[in-house]
């Protein structure tokens, strides 16, 4: 694998919008995908709780594995202090060659240091199908994976290993 693969994901974010994500590629088995964004240039940081979680600058790691319903991202700020773990609820990707396409399903899990995992956005599922931009078959099955996660959290079986192991740090160094 060439330090130059990049893979493009079509992010789908109901009702009608749709981001673009170009990361570089850094590991491919048939359980997961790595990849890691390019130094992020955002308007605002993305925060929980009012703390900055991505930032100009920022650069994070992720996981994706085919077949699932969420994937894994492990957060850094601009100086590379690892933040947190931060998983997106998402429709199984459909994964053709370097290109991928997804849906956000409004849930996510985080976990910061050592405590509890917990989910985030319930008000913006409770809101998209409110307004008829989820069906409630796949808001359940949101819910489903959420509390999934946190269930795991709950016992140290998630994040994978994986995901733990995997450091920027470790990315970076192994380029050439």
């Amino acid at each position: 694998m060439s330090a130059s693969d990049r893979v493009r994901i079509y992010y789908q974010r109901l009702p009608d919008q749709e981001e673009i994500f170009n990361q570089r590629l850094v590991l491919e088995r048939d359980d997961v995908i790595v990849t890691v964004t390019d130094p992020l240039s955002l308007p605002e940081p993305i925060t929980v709780d009012g703390e900055p979680v991505l930032e100009s600058g920022s650069q994070a790691v992720w996981f994706t594995f085919p077949g699932v319903w969420h994937d894994v991202g492990r957060f850094y700020r601009a100086d590379s202090t690892f933040v947190g773990f931060y998983a997106n609820i998402l429709t199984p990707p459909n994964i053709n060659g370097r290109v991928w396409h997804t849906t956000d399903l409004f849930l996510d899990v985080w976990v910061q240091d050592d405590s509890p995992a917990r989910i985030l956005d319930e008000d913006e599922l409770e809101e998209a199908l409110e307004r008829g931009h989820i069906d409630p078959h796949t808001a359940d099955r949101a819910r489903e994976e959420a509390t999934r996660l946190i269930e795991l959290a709950e016992t140290g079986d998630w994040p994978p290993d994986i995901v733990r192991e995997m450091t920027l740090t470790r990315i970076l160094s192994e380029e050439p």
